[in-house]
């Protein structure tokens, strides 16, 4: 395939299956734009949400990167919890738990994962 696509955000639905989450909307842009090389999620979080559930990927080793897009999150890994603002891009281990929560604002987080040396492969979303 040698041709470009272009989506909007707004374009991609968000996931409306059992499990969705209050105050959050993931949008499986990966699907949406054809990317099978690694995962990629569009996360937006309501003001004021602590939804997002706390995980890590200790058993299929997947590496994550967060991009704040919009907003500000505070991204609680392990011990640390760091404020990131929009423009931020903070990486997170495959073994170490991590959450994304809000307070006055809410955010859209870019969230893209994949494991080292290993295809990938889908989990719910994206």
């Amino acid at each position: 395939m040698n041709e470009i696509t272009v989506k909007n955000i707004e374009e991609v639905a968000p996931y409306e299956g059992p499990h969705a989450i209050e105050g959050i909307r993931f949008r499986a842009v990966r699907e949406a734009l054809g990317v099978s090389a690694w995962g990629m999620n569009v996360i937006e979080l309501d003001p004021g949400c602590e939804g997002h559930p706390e995980h890590d990927h200790a058993k299929d080793g997947q590496e994550e990167v967060y991009v704040v897009l919009r907003g500000e999150v505070e991204l609680r890994a392990g011990e640390e919890a760091r404020t990131l603002h929009a423009g931020a891009m903070a990486r997170v281990p495959a073994g170490l738990r991590r959450k994304l929560i809000t307070r006055a604002q809410g955010a859209t987080v870019l969230a893209l994962g994949g494991t080292p040396g290993q295809p990938y492969t889908t989990s719910m979303g994206g």
